[in-house]
Formats: C-alpha cells, sequence, structure tokens
C-alpha cells in the first residue's frame, strides 16, 4: 500500500463539507427515519470510496477503512461545532433540530471539537501508518479508550438528562461509535509490542520495591488522589447533603447540577469546556472567582492518568513477564 492512499483518505475526509451542507439541506423536508437511512448510506458510500481509492493495492489492515469513514465523521463533528458556536453557517442547523438537539448543549460541543480535532488527527496517524505498514499500537489503543469514553458518557447523559424524551431514529447513529471501536481493539490490542525490553532490564526493574522507584511512587500517590477526588465528585453528583459537598457544588462546579446530566457521569476535557461553554446555562457554569482553581484541580485530574499511560507504555518492564517465569508455566 503506498502513502498516497493515506493522502486520498485525507482528501476523502474533506468531502464531508459539502456532503454536510446538502444533507443539512435536504434533511428539513425528510422524516427521522428518512435522516437515519441516508446518514447511514453515507457512511457505506465512505468506506466503498475508500476501498476503490485503494484497490490497486489494498490495504493489509481492515481497519483502513474504519478509520476512513471515521475520519469523514470527524470532520462533520468539527462543521457542528464551528455553526454551533457561530463561526460558519449553513451546514448542519436544520439536522441539528430535527435530528440531534442534544449536540447543541456545551457537551455536545466540546465531544464535537475533541472527535474533529484529537480523533482526527489520530485517525489520520493511523492511516499513515498502515499506509506504511508500521504498527500505531498505543495511538489506536489510546483512541479506542477515547471514543468509547466518549460515547458512553454521550449516550447516558442522552438517555437520563433531559433529551432522554427528545431521542428519536437519528439517535441510532451512535451505533457504529459504540459497535465498531469495539471489534478494532480486538484487532489493535494483537499488534506487536512498539518496543521490546531486554529481559536483563526487565529483571533489574522488578527487583526493585516502589520506594526505589520515586516516579511510580509519585504517580501512585497522585492516583490515589484522583480516586478520592472521583469518589468526593460522585457523591456531588449525587446531592449529598454534607456542607462541604454543597459549598463545593454551590461555589465550585455547580455545572454537576445541569439538567443535560452529562457531568454526572463525566468525561473530563468535556467537562471543563462545557463548565464554561456559553451554551450551559449561566446559571451551571463555573463561577468567575472559581475558575482558576477549577481549571487548575480538573487539569491535575485530567493529566495524571495521562502521565501514568505514558509511563507504563515507553517503561513497561514492570508489568512484562520475566522469560524464566515464563518457562515455569
Amino acid at each position: 500500500m503506498t502513502a498516497s492512499s493515506a493522502t486520498r483518505v485525507f482528501m476523502l475526509s474533506l468531502v464531508s463539507i459539502p456532503v454536510s451542507y446538502l444533507f443539512n439541506f435536504l434533511s428539513a423536508n425528510c422524516s427521522p427515519w428518512t435522516i437515519l437511512v441516508v446518514g447511514f448510506l453515507i457512511l457505506i458510500s465512505v468506506a466503498t470510496i475508500a476501498f476503490f481509492l485503494a484497490r490497486k493495492k489494498p490495504p493489509k489492515d481492515p481497519l483502513f477503512y474504519l478509520y476512513a469513514v471515521f475520519a469523514f465523521t470527524s470532520v462533520v463533528d468539527l462543521i457542528v461545532g464551528l455553526e454551533q458556536d457561530g463561526l460558519i453557517d449553513g451546514f448542519m442547523t436544520l439536522y441539528l433540530k430535527e435530528g440531534e438537539p442534544y449536540l447543541s448543549t456545551g457537551h455536545g460541543h466540546m465531544i464535537c471539537y475533541w472527535d474533529g480535532s484529537a480523533h482526527y488527527l489520530m485517525y489520520l496517524l493511523m492511516v499513515a501508518a498502515i499506509a506504511w505498514e508500521q504498527s500505531y499500537r498505543t495511538i489506536g489503543l489510546y483512541w479506542v479508550g477515547s471514543i468509547l469514553m466518549s460515547t458512553f458518557v454521550f449516550l447516558s447523559g442522552n438517555l437520563v438528562g433531559k433529551y432522554g424524551s427528545k431521542l428519536g431514529p437519528v439517535s441510532l447513529l451512535i451505533i457504529p461509535y459504540l459497535v465498531l471501536p469495539m471489534w478494532a481493539v480486538l484487532q489493535i490490542y494483537h499488534q506487536p509490542l512498539e518496543n521490546e525490553s531486554a529481559p536483563k532490564a526487565v529483571e533489574i526493574v522488578q527487583k526493585k520495591n516502589l520506594l526505589q522507584r520515586p516516579l511510580d511512587l509519585l504517580l501512585t500517590i497522585s492516583l490515589f488522589f484522583a480516586i478520592g477526588f472521583s469518589l468526593f465528585r460522585g457523591l456531588v453528583a449525587l446531592d449529598c447533603p454534607i456542607k462541604v459537598c454543597r459549598q463545593y457544588l454551590q461555589l465550585q462546579e455547580p455545572y454537576l447540577r445541569d439538567p443535560a446530566a452529562y457531568p454526572k457521569i463525566q468525561a473530563q476535557f468535556s467537562h471543563i469546556g462545557a463548565s464554561l461553554h456559553s451554551r450551559t446555562p449561566y446559571m451551571y457554569r463555573v463561577p468567575e472567582e472559581a475558575q482558576l482553581i477549577f481549571l487548575i484541580t480538573n487539569g491535575l485530574y485530567g493529566i495524571v492518568p495521562q502521565l501514568l499511560a505514558y509511563r507504563c507504555v515507553n517503561k513497561p518492564e514492570f508489568f512484562l513477564k520475566r522469560k524464566e517465569d515464563a518457562k515455569t508455566k
């Protein structure tokens, strides 16, 4: 497979710009079921086009076609975010009104921006890796975790929040975001590790206790603080009557009371953005005087798991089996 196939996927993703404009125009006079069918037909068409673009030298990894389709939808999500913030007009307004009104929330904005930026970049990197026949295991696993977390929080919030009564057939378009990543992770997980560790290095590291690994000790302590903060914020979201919980809800994160319900389930990037976003009702936004503390606290809360994952991926010796241990089994 040539690198030009990856370039074609990038160009194909940009076709979503005129397609979304046309789709928005046509959806004005269509029933929700028609919109659903047309939406799935578009996804199938994109996969078919990607197949023909790479037909001269088909990719060995079938996930190439999945990433091509999701890259296309990522640009659509970016269009949704930009239009909702008033930066562009006429692309998805009618569709959002008739199909997925919950995307108009602050949380909906943030997941559109995340999908249209972070996920989109991951798709392009993974497509390029497939074109060059290289492993993308780390990026792939990160993407699976990110998209499933985003989808689960979004779907749960839609079901239990104020938009639960407004869910319609178009909401079924979320199915590919649940099913396909679960299939993809099975393919990605079996790719070879990108960094092989020497047996001697594995033995040396595993003989050290936690106190002899100061970075691991710091990350462990930070993780316990993060767990404690998660439990505390969970109590706040469940309307715990304890005074400190009520004060935190009133002074730090009133967004946890948003009837859209997304903050009760949590997704850190979207939670931070939606807590400050103009689409979130003013009474639920973080008070101006508390914004600095809110950003520091939630920023650290989001960064700690990323640092832990980075450490585990780049220095995995502690988690690997020693050869002598494997032989005894």
